[in-house]
């Protein structure tokens, strides 16, 4: 069994829900207290011993790269004003054992057109697929969870999963499964954001999956589904008759930083725990 060591990151959006800030800034570049919500990605997937990041871009988001290069004028300044400890800050924003791929996806197509956009990198290896909005605080990271789940099921998709009410699952992809232990179980049906009374359940899939290669097959052959675009959701579901495709209940807190009001709860929950007093 391969291991996992490429990580997606779906980057593309206008993040309209936060204009006029995000007119000339990416969405994924808003901070939480002092970081953008792309490093709190990039380092879950680094913690999860994941060592290639993905980013798949659009238009005006060439300050994520730029986030996550080398500023050797700013180093300089730094050390020549003793500031070691901003110093170190700096230099770790993006590991060097770490390799960061850029590709752009030419329109907005979707979540599953955005994962097909990565397939000439990823190639024939299991990935971990990470959507920035998403922000999870937990003692170990929520990828490493469903990469040790995958590890114990021998194998397989899994998605992160959390019951959500049920006047909310058109938001999310929704599944109904068989439970296998405390936090695992077997995908027997996915949906994409179904209504209320017509949801199987209300565990809901969050931004976070581990995926076989075989994936990609699937988001080349579908047509597209809600809102004219490819769905990530449309693709697992050709996955589930296999048998192989797994939710997974994590430990850990979710903001939806895609929200102004889930964002705003992140802010608040890291700057107590940074020690500010608010």
């Amino acid at each position: 069994m391969k291991p996992v060591r490429k990580a997606v990151f779906p980057v593309a959006g206008l993040g309209t829900r936060f204009l006029p800030a995000t007119k000339a800034m990416p969405k994924e570049m808003l901070p939480i207290v002092d970081k953008p919500l792309i490093q709190y990605a990039v380092e879950e997937a680094s913690a999860a011993g994941i060592t290639q990041m993905i980013f798949i871009t659009g238009r005006h988001k060439r300050s994520i790269e730029d986030h996550f290069d080398r500023a050797p004028e700013l180093e300089a300044e730094l050390a020549a004003k003793g500031k070691t400890e901003l110093l170190e800050i700096v230099r770790n924003i993006s590991p060097e054992t770490d390799v960061f791929v850029y590709i752009r996806q030419p329109e907005p197509l979707g979540l599953g057109h955005a994962v097909l956009c990565a397939e000439p990198v990823v190639g024939d290896e299991p990935f971990a697929v990470i959507l920035a909005d998403d922000l999870i605080d937990a003692e170990r990271s929520a990828v490493a969870q469903l990469c040790d789940a995958r590890a114990a099921l021998g194998g397989g998709s899994v998605l992160a999963v959390e019951d959500v009410p049920r006047a909310e699952t058109k938001k999310y992809g929704i599944v109904s499964s068989t439970p296998l232990d405390e936090r695992s179980s077997r995908i027997s049906h996915i949906v994409e954001k179904p209504a209320p009374e017509q949801a199987p359940s209300t565990l809901a899939v969050l931004g976070r999956y581990v995926l076989e290669p075989e994936i990609f097959a699937h988001l080349r052959s579908i047509p597209r589904g809600a809102g004219g675009e490819i769905q990530l959701t449309d693709a697992i579901a050709r996955l589930v008759p296999d048998g192989t495709t797994y939710a997974y209940r994590y430990e850990g807190r979710r903001f939806d930083c895609g929200s102004k009001e889930g964002f705003l709860k992140a802010t608040v929950h890291y700057a107590r725990k940074a020690g500010y007093a608010l």
